[in-house]
Order: structure tokens, then sequence, then C-alpha cells
């Protein structure tokens, strides 16, 4: 009965002790499903808010201009011949002259993305592109622009399909080890600390359309086509944290305008190719709130009443490993 009476005293003794550690310094150690806010209004917001990243780029871009020249009243246009101006020619009905050119253009982007489900993102934004280009060329004729810079703004929208992050390598290492037993203490091991290891990077292919807006042109007769501009590229992101990352993204856009004839009866169709390469910064936004707690020094992600805190910068690893611990 002692021994009893003894044994029943220990539990309730390391209940007490338990229930009482709930909360040490302000830290929760009981394991419950975090929260980002005391209220459900608030939690709900705060978890849509950290799918969403803003993001802003530049780079360079190298494009080229081609327009396959034929017209019933080529005089109507400004082209002309510009060598062998010992035979000249005029041009007719019947010739098509294939126009080329090329030179090079400097993009910014601003922009907003949403993840989904770390396997699809969509996004949209705003750009500037400011650019040079030559007058056209080809058969000994030229196309003359009225100026050589132009400025164009577009509003755009992206789709993009990760191939490859932290998540598909754990994958990948699972099938590749696949083979070994589970007794197989040793590789299964291996294994293991692969798949723990931290992997920053992130490869997405992604798609891109928009509408551009004429600043300054090259031409007055130049318009935009009826039909909206696209591109394909693959970014690749490296992470410096769960909420910070540089991007390098390289691809091609492909856009569509006309030219106008004097007496905007004809126009010529007036296509461009960009090939742009860009770096940039992404930063999501913060689901959990920054940890204000007096005589709290926890610098990782922790519990205060059962809503999640943020223990350091957006730009810290907030759930660091072996040789990531510096700073707050």
């Amino acid at each position: 009965m002692k021994k009893f009476t003894l044994v029943v005293s220990l539990f309730l003794s390391s209940c007490v002790l338990v229930f009482g550690q709930e909360d040490i310094f302000g830290i929760d150690t009981k394991a419950r499903p975090s929260r980002k806010s005391n209220n459900e209004l608030g939690n709900v917001a705060r978890n849509i808010v950290s799918m969403f990243s803003v993001e802003f780029s530049g780079g360079g871009a190298y494009h080229n201009q081609l327009l396959n020249f034929n017209s019933e009243i080529p005089s109507q246009y400004p082209i002309g011949q510009y060598r062998n101006l010992d035979a000249p020619r005029e041009l007719t009905s019947e010739d098509t002259i294939r126009l080329t050119s090329g030179n090079y253009a400097f993009p910014m982007n601003l922009g907003i993305r949403l993840n989904l489900f770390n396997t699809l993102t969509i996004g949209g934004g705003y750009g500037r592109e400011f650019g040079q280009a030559s007058s056209p060329v080809g058969d000994n004729y030229r196309l003359l622009y009225e100026r050589e810079r132009y400025t164009f703004d577009k509003f755009y929208g992206t789709v993009g399909l990760v191939l490859y992050d932290a998540r598909k390598r754990a994958k990948f290492l699972n099938w590749r080890y696949r083979k070994y037993a589970s007794q197989n203490i040793y590789m299964q091991g291996e294994k293991n600390q692969r798949i723990r290891q931290n992997y920053p990077w992130r490869f997405i292919a992604e798609g891109e359309f928009g509408n551009l807006i004429l600043r300054q042109n090259l031409d007055e007769r130049i318009l935009t086509g009826d039909r909206s501009y696209y591109g394909v590229a693959l970014r690749i992101e490296r992470d410096f944290s769960e909420h910070a990352r540089l991007f390098v993204k390289a691809g091609a856009e492909f856009r569509d305008f006309i030219f106008q004839s004097e007496s905007l009866n004809e126009f010529q169709n007036l296509q461009q190719t960009l090939y742009v390469a860009q770096v940039g910064l992404s930063i999501s936004l913060p689901g959990t709130k920054r940890c204000k707690v007096p005589g709290c020094g926890v610098v990782m992600k922790h519990l205060h009443e059962g809503v999640e805190y943020r223990g350091s910068s957006i730009f810290r690893f907030q759930n660091r490993k072996v040789g990531q611990w510096y700073g707050n």
C-alpha cells in the first residue's frame, strides 16, 4: 500500500510539473497546430498573405526586328535604297524585301507572385523597357525610323511550373535509394542525411503574356498588334531564407507590331523577338509576426500561448541547421 501511494504521488507531482512547464519563459512547449494570430480572421488572413511575394528585377536584352516588306504603293513608306547607288532601282508591288535589324534594350520589372502548393506560381506586374533600334535593312534597302530610341511599358501575367526544388530532390533521393533494404543502416542513414541537407535551389519553367504601351515610339506609324505579346523563360532561384531569395531569369519574348502607310489604307507586319537575361530579388510576405516578448531570445520559429512567432528577420533562416547560426 505504501508503494502504491508513493507511485501515485510521484505520478501526480510529475503531472503538475509538466502542466506547470507548458509555457517556459513564454515559450510554448506543448505540441499543437500552430496559429499565426489570436483570432480566426487574423489567422486566415496571415495564412493567405504568406502565399504571396513581391519581386523586382532588371537586366539586359538583345532584340531582333523582322519585316517582310511588300506593298502595292511602296512610295507610301520611308524605304529607299542605301547601297549600290550607282545602279538605282525603284521597288514595285511584285517585290518582297526581308528587312532585319538588331540592338540592345534594358528592361525592369516590378511584380507580385502567388505560390500554389510549391508546384505552380501565378503572378503579374508592371515593367518598363528602354531600348535602341537600328533601321531595318535588306537587299540594299533600308526602312528609316523617326527615332533611334524607344520606351515601352508593359502589364504582364506569368504562370510557372516548379521543375526541381528541395521537395522534388527529396523524392528523387528516395527513389534513388529504393534498391537498398531498410535494414541497411549505413545507406539509409546516408539517404536521410542528404535529404535533411539544406537545398536552396529552385528551377521554374515560366510563361509570360501581356500588353505593351508605347510611351516613346520609334515611329508614329508603328502600332501594337491585335495580339498580346508572349514569352517563355527559365527561372533559377536561390534561397537566402524562407522569405528572401535571389533569382536569375533568361528567356525570349515575341511581339507583333504594325507599320502603317502614309494613307493608312495598308500596313506591314513588324515582328520583334527579345532575348532577355535578368537578375532580381524576391521577398515573400511573412505570415508570422516578429517576436517582441520581453526576455525572449529565441532566434527560431516558436510559439507563445499557441501563436507562432518569428525569432529572426525575414533575411535569416527561421529553422536553422548546423552551420547557419549567425545573428538575429
